[in-house]
């Protein structure tokens, strides 16, 4: 026990003497100030995920990674973890010709469901539909005081493992807790740095230089504390200890299906494809995309165009190829997860005029029905390894 609290410690300090720590980054003035109108349901903030975690009954949670900052990366766990009978990993099982003898699943053994919180700190959406999914799964409701049995059923019915925050580093330097009402450049600015020259780094040329270091006059929130954009991580050597956690997980626990959560100023909320798998998978994913919409566009939410549906590309013949292999992508080689990324409204002023802009309420909503649409299509549509 006295080794243990001695690594514990280790692990905590040893960050605080080996790399460079920030402070929440200042808003320059001149730009807007912080929302003072956030409302109390609406948990992005990192006081907000601990509060959470002293809280829980009934889930269980583990530090899985201390962050170059000095910060815990949380998981928190709901069902007992079924014994797979693993005996190889995952592509060695491929290898064999069945990926049972990665992890073998059957009508017997419970669906896994894994919840990546944002891996951008500016992205705190996820963050708030997160802590309240820990609080339905605590209470049966969200922190508006809503309750949601079904999401709650499904909750209890699967192995459910959640990341409130992949990137706490990134969350705690950026100044803004959510930016509804604010315009899109404040979340370009924050989110992806500034040059020494006070230019802005931009999507997506903040991805050509990486780690973050040398010419950045303010590191954006993409990154840890290290510069590491932890979606854009080397996943056979990863750098962030906060990636190796997340990947650690995938390969421990065989999700059936994943989601890497993200945010942009994008009007309507939408699934990406990951286009790292092989096409069956693909066409899962388009499934639930398809799927996901239609619910949307049932409860009067941000919806792609009715008829919309989601293109399903082959291998892609050009090189390089067009699309990155990121951290969905690594999820999936690793677990054989229907792995994914999503992106929620920032409700920021580049979306449109004040009454189309993505509130509190929405961007909460249109988290939770993520949610419950992947839980009710995996249940629905498992795949058996036997």
């Amino acid at each position: 026990m006295k080794k243990v609290i001695i690594k514990y410690l280790v692990l905590i300090l040893l960050p605080c003497f080996t790399q460079t720590t920030f402070s929440q980054n200042p808003i320059d003035p001149g730009d807007p100030p912080n929302n003072k109108d956030i409302p109390g349901f609406y948990k992005s903030r990192l006081t907000d995920i601990d509060s959470e975690i002293a809280g829980l009954k009934k889930g269980k949670a583990k530090v899985v990674a201390i962050t170059p900052g000095g910060l815990p990366v949380y998981a928190v766990y709901y069902g007992q973890k079924d014994d797979f009978q693993s005996q190889a990993n995952y592509n060695s099982a491929l290898g064999a010709g069945n990926a049972a003898y990665y992890a073998k699943k059957d009508s017997c053994t419970k669906p896994v469901v894994y919840f990546v919180g944002p891996v951008h700190g500016s992205e705190g959406e996820g963050i708030a539909g997160l802590v309240n999914l820990i609080h339905i799964a605590e209470t049966g409701k969200d922190y508006r005081g809503r309750e949601w049995p079904e999401l709650k059923k499904y909750v209890d019915q699967c192995r459910v493992i959640i990341i409130p925050s992949g990137n706490p580093d990134g969350r705690k330097r950026c100044p803004y807790d959510s930016f509804v009402n604010l315009p899109c450049e404040m979340m370009t600015k924050y989110a992806q740095g500034t040059r020494k020259d006070g230019t802005w780094w931009k999507h997506p040329r903040c991805k050509g230089l990486h780690p973050m270091k040398g010419d950045v006059a303010m590191l954006g929130s993409y990154f840890n504390d290290n510069g590491i954009n932890i979606m854009h991580d080397e996943f056979f050597a990863p750098m962030a200890e906060e990636t190796k956690a997340i990947i650690k997980i995938a390969r421990d626990e065989a999700p059936d299906i994943s989601v890497s959560l993200h945010s942009c100023c994008c009007f309507v909320p939408s699934m990406l494809q990951n286009y790292h798998t092989p096409l069956f998978m693909k066409k899962r994913v388009a499934e639930l995309a398809s799927q996901l919409n239609k619910r949307y566009m049932s409860l009067n939410m941000p919806h792609m165009k009715e008829g919309w549906a989601m293109g399903i590309e082959d291998d892609d013949p050009s090189f390089p190829p067009k699309r990155s292999f990121n951290l969905t992508s690594a999820l999936h080689h690793v677990s054989g997860t229907m792995s994914f990324t999503f992106e929620c409204s920032h409700g920021s002023l580049s979306e449109g005029d004040d009454e189309s802009i993505v509130k509190y309420n929405r961007i909460l909503d249109i988290q939770l029905f993520l949610y419950q649409e992947m839980f009710n299509y995996i249940i629905n549509n498992r795949l058996y390894w036997e």
